[in-house]
């Protein structure tokens, strides 16, 4: 999670009460569901990261903006935006159910059949490594 984009969103996640700091307790809320959230408290999360205007829904337009903020830029004489939008239109697929937007329902529909799929729109969890080494240097 190197990406500003994404540690200002996972802040945002962490600030409950939206005033622009950690208290003690929403930091450890927040470490609570990075490092032993059940699947249910993830899909919450990521979905809370992925909604970039708080609507309760994911549009097109927010997650071609995610998964441009993510993309490894290739030098080639294609368009990179196609290839995101063609992206968007697999991911709408899989997702929505015919409203043009995702729900967190939906969402959270299509992680627990796909669980790969948690982080599909950018990293917004530390990997388990990470979480492996800082339990162990913390609780140890």
């Amino acid at each position: 999670m190197s990406d500003d984009f994404f540690m200002d969103r996972v802040f945002r996640a962490f600030d409950k009460d939206t005033d622009g700091y950690l208290s003690q307790e929403e930091w450890v809320s927040g470490l609570s569901v990075f490092l032993r959230g059940t699947l249910d408290e993830k899909i919450k999360f990521c979905f809370f990261i992925y909604d970039l205007n708080s609507d309760g829904q994911i549009s097109r337009e927010e997650m071609f903006q995610m998964l441009k903020n993510t993309m490894v830029k290739q030098p080639t004489e294609e368009d990179p935006d196609e290839g995101i939008k063609d992206l968007v239109e697999m991911m709408f697929k899989r997702m929505d159910q015919g409203h043009q937007k995702v729900t967190l329902d939906e969402y959270k529909a299509t992680v627990t059949k796909e669980r790969l799929l948690i982080e599909a729109f950018g990293p917004c969890l530390p990997q388990r490594k990470c979480v492996e080494q800082f339990c162990e240097n913390v609780f140890s």
